[in-house]
């Protein structure tokens, strides 16, 4: 080591912390008026400072220095209570350097508060502890790899400042509540039970990686739980401890008698149903006891009565949906096929004859290209499809719109998978075989194909095999069904709704927002009629039969208005706790989120079941800004009490309808005690 290398370092690091100093003074010495035109002397030298050794220590000395002086002013940074960890690696790998460095100087505050170091107003050092955890489990790679090319050409010198940050974080807070956070996360959203798990099966591939590494200190104790995780894809039964690879694992198979089979069947059920990923061993097990007998069929899917019923009556369907489907590449399919049997939908009449035209269905060559450009060429498209038809048939609320504008669409294809199954398969042969998909609009014909684009301006490539090939055509016939109602007064979603969804989508509408001014109007009756048509106390106890499409004004963790959101209302019902609930699907990939205000919407431990969210019914009332009714049903709206109206009505004027109450409305409500 080099005494003076390190001495020149530590005289230029002391250099430009001064620097750094004198800029924070003259910023915080200068009125709330004229920070900004200080704001780049101090975002230089704070690059200047992170890009040397030691240098994310002094930015966290000064944290609360730089946070008085008014760094994050006018700025979401400036409130990090509602600050979002999902966000921090997208900023940091903006490559906009003054985003990348604030971004920094905010996690440093964070671990500041964290540690104790500062003090924050509106944010607990357990709160920040927590942030910094996640962040850090989401972002692995940043602690444990080094740069790429990539990483490298786009941001320079910025991708090593990135890895020290990171590194000094974790050195702050530990690298156990990385892992007990990382772990956390992955079960919150595998409880949801999303067709699209290869973000969460990486996560736990790489953290498999860095566990087995005897370089990477994780801790003693760290990732409690994650042993499940880990073996529910690598080492699930005996036969596959080691991860072997397929050959060793089918010649194991081969040796086995009944019981042995059946042992390792059951086994990959059970880690199955408990978390909702498949081994690819799994698929060649599933493949390899299809020729033992039904029975072990059966035990490898871990079938309910109906299941086992519905594979015994269409065995020769259900096996060559496996040889057509099933492979490693497709594995998470053998869990929407066991979820498929147990619905029970084989019974319906026209599902059994429209799988069987599924498997013997020709794609066109615009489905094959897309198809194979996103999910490789082996297995071919069509077992690609086929293995994504089987997992929205089976997990219907496991559907997502991915990072895409096409929330209705994505609703439709849930709803069709859960109520109408035949007419999504339907919709899936016009879309692979034709690249053309027809629905009515009052009577009327719309082509995709003649329509003009859609809600979304590019063509969506992260979503499941069924939702990349149907959703663009869904979504140019919604828009076009919007543009056929461009000239009648209201809100279009009144007509367009019914005739998208289904015929089960009630004809009566409801609307709190008048479309020309945006501002907020019979905020009373709507919510009286919401109760009426919904809430079991106000509706004669009648259950909904029907999911219904709904709108929601979705608000941040600030209670900020951010925009209009399509969800579906599944079922009203009383929670465990007996507090009444509104259960609902929402496509949006993840559902659960803080809404402000103390709506936090849940997806576990209130009575969901999976791939439901919920809320307290006045809380989802809160958020609603339409709904559709049955015209016929009129419930009882004049029995809802006033202070619940009231309640509710508070909530909206605290978050998304502060900046949309009439001219003379009174002030918003206080929030309640």
């Amino acid at each position: 080591m080099n005494p003076n290398a390190d001495a020149t370092g530590g005289t230029t690091l002391a250099k430009r912390v001064a620097s750094l100093d004198d800029a924070v003074q003259a910023m915080a010495e200068t009125r709330e008026f004229g920070k900004h035109a200080k704001l780049r002397r101090v975002l230089e030298a704070l690059r200047r400072v992170l890009l040397q050794p030691g240098g994310a220590a002094a930015v966290q000395a000064r944290a609360q220095a730089l946070d008085e002086a008014g760094l994050y002013l006018g700025t979401d940074w400036a409130s990090p209570e509602i600050l979002l960890p999902a966000l921090v690696g997208p900023g940091l790998h903006s490559g906009e350097a003054d985003t990348v460095v604030i971004e920094a100087a905010s996690e440093l505050r964070m671990l500041a508060v964290a540690l104790g170091e500062y003090t924050h107003p509106t944010l607990s050092a357990e709160d920040a502890r927590g942030f910094l955890s996640q962040v850090l489990a989401m972002n692995l790679e940043l602690l444990f790899t080094p740069p790429t090319e990539a990483e490298r050409a786009h941001e320079g010198r910025t991708a090593q400042l990135i890895r020290e940050l990171f590194r000094h974080l974790a050195d702050g807070i530990g690298y156990a509540s990385v892992l007990d956070k990382l772990v956390e996360e992955i079960w919150r959203i595998l409880r949801q039970r999303p067709i699209q798990v290869e973000q969460v099966q990486s996560l736990i591939t790489r953290i498999s990686v860095y566990r087995g590494d005897p370089e990477v200190d994780l801790g003693p104790n760290s990732g409690q739980g994650l042993d499940r995780l880990i073996t529910s894809l690598f080492g699930t039964t005996e036969a596959c401890r080691e991860d072997p690879g397929f050959d060793i694992f089918r010649s194991r198979l081969e040796a086995m008698d009944a019981g042995g089979l059946q042992y390792e069947a059951s086994g990959f059920a059970r880690a199955m149903h408990d978390t909702g990923l498949v081994s690819p061993y799994h698929a060649q097990l599933l493949r390899f006891v299809r020729n033992e007998g039904d029975y072990l069929v059966a035990e490898a899917l871990g079938l309910s009565d109906t299941g086992r019923n519905c594979l015994l009556r269409y065995r020769d369907l259900v096996h060559q949906l496996i040889e057509e489907a099933v492979h490693p590449e497709t594995a998470q399919c053998v869990y929407g096929l066991a979820l498929l049997l147990d619905r029970g939908i084989l019974h319906e009449p026209p599902v059994v004859p429209a799988l069987w035209r599924q498997l013997s269905l020709t794609l066109g060559p615009a489905a094959r290209e897309r198809l194979t450009a996103v999910f490789g060429p082996a297995p071919d498209a069509k077992a690609r499809l086929t293995a994504g038809v089987l997992s929205m048939l089976g997990l219907p609320l496991g559907v997502g719109q991915g990072d895409n504008p096409t929330c209705q669409s994505a609703r439709a294809l849930s709803m069709w998978a859960g109520n109408d199954p035949d007419y999504l398969l339907q919709m899936v042969v016009w879309a692979a075989r034709d690249d053309e998909v027809t629905m009515h609009f009052e009577g009327q014909p719309i082509s995709s194909r003649e329509s003009e684009g859609g809600v979304a301006r590019t063509l969506p490539v992260d979503l499941d095999p069924v939702s990349l090939l149907v959703v663009p055509h869904l979504d140019r016939i919604y828009a076009e069904m919007g543009r056929r109602c461009a000239d009648r007064p209201g809100d279009p979603h009144r007509w367009v709704n019914p005739e998208f969804h289904g015929w089960w989508a009630f004809r009566g509408f409801r609307i709190n927002v008048d479309v020309a001014t945006g501002n907020l109007i019979d905020l009373d009756e709507f919510l009286r009629a919401f109760h009426a048509s919904y809430h079991p106390a106000y509706n004669g106890d009648q259950p909904l039969i029907h999911p219904q499409p709904a709108g929601v004004a979705v608000t941040d963790s600030a209670a900020r208005y951010v925009g209009w959101h399509a969800i579906t209302i599944l079922r009203v019902a009383p929670d465990p706790h007996d507090v009444m609930r509104v259960y609902f699907f929402n496509p949006n990939n993840d559902s659960g989120q803080d809404w402000g205000d103390g709506v936090v919407v849940s997806t576990a431990g209130n009575g969901e079941r999976f791939g439901e969210a919920s809320l307290p019914f006045g809380q989802f009332a809160s958020r609603l800004y339409i709904f559709h009714v049955d015209p016929l049903e009129h419930g009882e709206p004049e029995k809802v009490p006033a202070e619940d109206v009231e309640r509710i009505v508070g909530y909206v004027e605290r978050s998304w309808g502060v900046d949309r109450l009439p001219a003379g409305s009174l002030q918003a409500a206080p929030r309640p005690h």
